[in-house]
């Protein structure tokens, strides 16, 4: 069979036009369309996938504050592989959802963040963070207590401290890294906070970001296994570890 150039040219386009598309991010919160409480993390096993429908999820309780909680504490509890869409995470909570493994967040809504919103423990590979966002965050957003890559598209982040940590004092430090494209933060303090000397890195698509009213696009810390407050080495200054 002989192919035109038309007909080559129109194959092309329909490879091009059959890959994935990132979205502009929004932040018009969903409105719940049911109330569910739980005495003790919802988990959703390995590989296993869980749409919420836009239900408001919580745990009845108010927010403790900024003391560090565990895996019981949370609303969520993702195994290794596992997937959470479609739901919010209400105000009666003190840690929103723990991924153990590798995991995929799309569309998860928080309408107030307690200690944390989302905490990662992978010990390598990525995990995802599509859609969705959080506000009300006194401190951290998104907490990266393992190691590996996390990437966030079209994420709205509204009245925070910092959207990113990468642990600057676990017990055990990794190398991480993080990507974010498609951002609108607004009224916050840092989006991403990093650990030069483990090599960690944050890359910002800054074409598809948008701040207003937020100090810092990332700062670098000299993280430590000790338990000791991280010293501050750089802040709001492109490099090799904070790229934008």
């Amino acid at each position: 069979m002989i192919f035109t150039p038309f007909v080559v040219l129109s194959l092309v386009l329909s490879v091009v036009d059959a890959r994935p598309r990132s979205r502009a991010a929004s932040c018009d919160y969903p409105e719940a369309t049911d109330d569910v409480t739980l005495d003790e993390p919802k988990e959703i096993a390995a590989g296993e996938s869980f749409d919420g429908a836009y239900a408001r999820y919580g745990r009845g309780i108010e927010c403790g504050g900024q003391s560090e909680g565990g895996d019981s504490d949370a609303v969520f509890l993702l195994e290794d592989g596992a997937s959470l869409s479609n739901v919010i995470i209400g105000a009666d909570q003190n840690e929103g959802v723990h991924c153990k493994g590798s995991c995929t967040l799309t569309n998860v809504w928080f309408e107030a963040v307690c200690e944390d919103a989302m905490t990662f423990k992978q010990t390598s590979g990525t995990s995802y963070v599509k859609g969705g966002g959080a506000k009300g965050a006194d401190d951290k957003v998104l907490q990266h207590n393992g190691g590996g890559t996390l990437i966030v598209d079209s994420f709205c982040v509204q009245d925070f401290g910092k959207l990113y940590r990468s642990c600057g004092n676990c017990d055990t430090m990794y190398e991480r890294h993080v990507e974010f494209s498609n951002i609108i933060a607004s009224s916050g303090k840092v989006l991403a906070g990093i650990n030069s000397n483990y090599g960690d890195t944050a890359i910002f698509d800054m074409d598809t970001v948008t701040v207003d009213d937020v100090d810092s696009t990332c700062n670098t810390y000299k993280g430590n296994d000790s338990g000791d407050e991280p010293e501050e080495l750089t802040e709001n200054e492109s490099n090799e570890y904070c790229q934008f």
